[in-house]
């Protein structure tokens, strides 16, 4: 159950007018009285004899009582409750209950309260009322409204509970300004499955992510095929700016233009220019060795699996502000990720990066620069251009997907210790969108490896049984257990031949990040034992029984990690791991 208090208003008889008329598109179906300050208030919906003109009459006595000079300016409070989709149609008695707990919790009427405010509650659809009330109780004083918006929102959690509707999480004023009725019917109307709002505020999301200056992110705007019209003070000095569909018109034919702040708290400029004054570095990430151009798309999600790993530990243990960075900048990849994917991860990622929205922002101010990592991996997610859905890039986005799984599910637990209950919601959907990502992605690259794996001597298979009972010795035998295990054993097998510790490889792959919401704990090791060894993460190309040339040459696996974590800016800013 959602209410929303509205701005205050001075015209009474102007939001009857609304609430007993058609709507702006017709929408309004059998607008009637359901509940007001009096059981004998009159109904211009269902009676023919009262009119809207007397309703507010009636409604503005105790204002009209006043002196003029009493009177408050704004004196037209109005609420509106609307049920969540998935709830059952209440009853008009249940309505009427629902109105009267909104008018005592808020302050407008409170129960026992005779001299309370006069209010009326109308509804014109199956899914919400609206009430309005005037703000002069009969006793001539004004009413106590401190937090109604907070009070209405405690209500409705009590009303769901006990009407049995869906749980809804308290908001904190950082959520994305939902669509209003008008646009809905306006998107249904025209065929459209989301309305001009939503589809702006991804478009813009999209366009800021890895932008480096103003020029850029417009240019990007642009490019997407938004119409913008930007907002300078007589200096010159852009201050602000305004996006529209150029489709999307009013009745006089006119683009509908929505501000960066209508769209989304932090798609304000000021808020976006805060992105880019914490990045200094111009210059893009370095390549991995032996793997694909810089500007591939392989190498780019090599790049981001590198970030997020080191992204999970910050979330989890570093400081707040640090944290929330981190938890922005991971919208930010899973937007890129999504823009650049092949066809069959593309629609469960981008809804991934859709459901992340909300988790990204907080009341816990993110400090810049801490994130630069990350909002260097999404850029170069998005200047790698897409991936193809095989071959090193299909296998990479397995990767990446699988670390940002763990990230994003990081981000869902860091906001529930914070008791951030919508954005830790929000971040578990987006988790799950992901892990259905990743089967597809996997599905090829995994089954090579499991092939290569069976393949495998049996005295091979032996020694890395025995390795991994060794090292892992309370994940042993659940690992032995997953059909992922002769993947597992394959990658042992590379990073044994390219002269790797696999014991230390293994070590550290566990003790490093949690596996407990892992499906499957092979097929996670598999990626981090490839990322961290610098194995290409598609094995189709490697010779089956491929050997060192040199292994003096080769560095201990401990070496190789230190100066791999150095080169791909693996150690975050005050950030031990």
């Amino acid at each position: 159950m959602i209410p929303r208090v509205h701005k205050r208003g001075s015209n009474t008889f102007g939001l009857l007018n609304y609430l007993y008329g058609k709507g702006t598109h017709e929408e309004h179906v059998d607008p009637h009285l359901v509940a007001a300050w009096d059981s004998f208030a009159p109904d211009p919906g269902r009676d023919p004899q009262a009119t809207k003109r007397h309703l507010q009459q009636l409604l503005d006595q105790p204002v009209q009582a006043l002196a003029e000079s009493r009177r408050p300016a704004k004196h037209v409070w109005h609420l509106s409750v609307r049920a969540a989709p998935d709830d059952p149609v209440l009853s008009d008695e249940q309505w009427g209950e629902i109105a009267r707990r909104m008018v005592a919790a808020t302050g407008i009427a409170p129960a026992a309260d005779e001299a309370g405010c006069r209010w009326a509650a109308v509804r014109h659809a199956d899914d919400h009322i609206h009430i309005i009330a005037t703000l002069v109780r009969e006793d001539g004083r004004r009413p106590r409204l401190n937090n109604d918006a907070k009070r209405s929102q405690a209500e409705a959690r009590l009303i769901e509970a006990e009407y049995g509707l869906k749980q809804l999480s308290t908001g904190d004023g950082t959520a994305a300004q939902r669509p209003t009725s008008a646009e809905r019917h306006k998107a249904q109307r025209q065929g459209r499955e989301r309305t001009a709002r939503e589809e702006l505020r991804e478009s813009v999301r999209r366009a800021v992510t890895g932008a480096r200056s103003e020029e850029e992110f417009f240019d990007r705007l642009a490019s997407a095929g938004l119409l913008i019209r930007k907002r300078e003070a007589p200096s010159g000095d852009l201050l602000g700016y305004k996006v529209a569909l150029p489709d999307d018109r009013n009745k006089n034919g006119e683009p509908v233009f929505y501000p960066g702040a209508r769209l989304a708290p932090d798609l304000s400029l000021p808020r976006i220019r805060e992105r880019w004054s914490a990045d200094s570095d111009k210059t893009g990430s370095p390549d991995s060795p032996g793997s694909a151009s810089p500007n591939s798309p392989s190498a780019a999600r090599r790049r981001t699996a590198t970030a997020a790993w080191v992204a999970i530990g910050v979330v989890e243990d570093g400081d707040d502000a640090v944290a929330a960075a981190y938890v922005a900048a991971t919208g930010e990849v899973l937007d890129a990720l999504a823009k650049t994917s092949a066809a069959h991860t593309r629609s469960e990622l981008r809804d991934a990066a859709n459901a992340f929205e909300r988790a990204s922002r907080s009341h816990i101010r993110a400090v810049r620069g801490h994130d630069r990592a990350l909002r260097q991996a999404a850029r170069d997610l998005v200047h790698g251009g897409p991936a193809l859905g095989r071959g090193e890039d299909g296998a990479s986005t397995a990767m990446v997907i699988d670390m940002l799984f763990f990230l994003v599910t990081a981000a869902a637990h860091w906001h529930a210790r914070k008791g951030h209950a919508q954005q830790a919601e929000a971040a578990s959907r987006a988790a799950e969108h992901l892990r259905n990502a990743y089967r597809p992605a996997a599905a090829q690259p995994l089954g090579v490896l499991y092939q290569r794996g069976r393949r495998l001597s049996q005295p091979v298979l032996q020694r890395q049984t025995a390795l991994l009972r060794e090292t892992l010795p309370s994940l042993a035998e659940k690992i032995l257990a997953e059909p992922g295990w002769y993947a597992l054993a394959a990658t042992i097998a590379e990073a044994d031949a390219a002269g790797h510790d696999p014991a230390a490889l293994l070590s550290d792959a566990v003790e490093s990040r949690e596996l407990g919401t892992a499906d499957s704990v092979s097929d996670v090791l598999v990626w981090r034992l490839r990322r961290r060894a610098d194995l290409p993460a598609d094995a189709t190309g490697i010779p089956k029984n491929r050997t060192v040339k040199n292994p003096a040459k080769v560095r201990p696996a401990t070496a190789r990690a230190t100066t791999s974590g150095r080169r791909f800016g693996e150690e975050a800013p005050g950030h031990t791991r």
